[in-house]
C-alpha cells in the first residue's frame, strides 16, 4: 500500500486541478451583470459624451404622474423636464432661470416639473405635498413659485405646515380642502410616481434636468449654457 501512496496523491491532485479548471471555465462563460441589474446597486447616472456638450439620450418605461405639471404646448420643439426638490438650494437658484427661459422662448419650449424630494431635506416632502395639494385646485404653479421664492424663510422652520397654509390663503385656495388634500392618496401617488420615473432615469440628486429626453450635464445648467443647448435643439428642429 505504501508503494502506491505517492501515485494516489498525484491522481488526487490532478483530479482537483481538472475540476477547478472546469469550474473557472463555466464561470467565465456567464455574462457579467450590469450594475443597474444588481439589487441594491445605484443606477448609473447618464453623462455627457467626452469632448461633447450633447447630452446622452435616456428612456424610461415609467411615465411619472399623469398628467404632469407643465407650462407650454405639448408639441413644443424643446421639452425641459426638471426633477426638483423644493428645499434644494440649487433648485431654488435654477427656478428663476427656467422662469426667464420660458418667458423668452414662449411656445418653443415646454417645461415639465417632477417631484423628487430628497430624504436629506427635512421639509422637502411637505413642500412637495403642498404644491400637489394646490394643484388639486388648479394652482400648482402659483404654489410652486411661492415656495421656491420664499425658500430661505421656511427652510429652517420647525413646522412648515402653518407657513404653507398661509401660502394657500395667499394664492386663494380653499384652505380646508388644501389641508385635506395635503395628506391624501392622490398627492402621495403623484409624488411616488414622479420619484419612480426619476429613479428609473438614474436621477440621484437635484436639480436634474432633461432636454428632449437627454440629461443636461450639471455644469450646463447655468442659464447661458442652457440656452446654447436649447438653441442647438431648436436649430435641429428647424425652429
Amino acid at each position: 500500500m505504501k508503494r502506491f501512496l505517492p501515485f494516489l496523491i498525484i491522481l488526487a491532485v490532478l483530479a482537483v486541478a481538472v475540476g477547478a479548471g472546469w469550474f473557472l471555465k463555466s464561470r467565465s462563460s456567464q455574462p457579467t451583470p450590469l450594475v443597474a441589474d444588481v439589487p441594491g446597486a445605484s443606477p448609473a447616472t447618464p453623462s455627457s459624451t467626452p469632448g461633447s456638450n450633447a447630452p446622452v439620450t435616456t428612456k424610461a418605461r415609467e411615465p411619472g404622474a399623469d398628467p404632469p405639471h407643465s407650462i407650454g404646448p405639448t408639441d413644443a420643439p424643446v421639452t425641459l423636464e426638471e426633477f426638483g426638490d423644493f428645499q434644494c438650494p440649487p433648485c431654488g437658484q435654477l427656478h428663476p432661470e427656467l422662469k426667464q427661459i420660458i418667458r423668452e422662448y414662449g411656445s418653443r419650449v415646454r417645461l415639465v416639473y417632477r417631484e423628487f424630494p430628497l430624504p436629506a431635506h427635512q421639509h422637502a416632502l411637505a413642500a412637495a405635498r403642498a404644491a400637489e395639494a394646490a394643484a388639486m385646485q388648479g394652482k400648482f404653479w402659483e404654489m410652486h413659485g411661492l415656495i421656491f421664492e420664499t425658500q430661505h424663510s421656511w427652510n429652517e422652520a420647525f413646522d412648515v405646515r402653518p407657513i404653507f397654509e398661509e401660502y394657500a390663503r395667499r394664492i386663494g385656495l380653499d384652505v380646508a380642502k388644501f389641508e385635506a388634500d395635503i395628506t391624501g392618496t392622490r398627492v402621495s401617488n403623484r409624488i411616488f410616481l414622479d420619484q419612480k420615473r426619476g429613479r428609473e432615469l438614474g436621477v440621484q440628486g437635484t436639480p436634474t434636468l432633461f432636454l428632449n429626453g437627454r440629461e443636461v450635464p450639471f455644469d450646463s445648467l447655468p442659464a447661458q449654457k442652457l440656452r446654447v443647448l436649447i438653441n442647438a435643439e431648436l436649430a435641429r428642429a428647424g425652429g
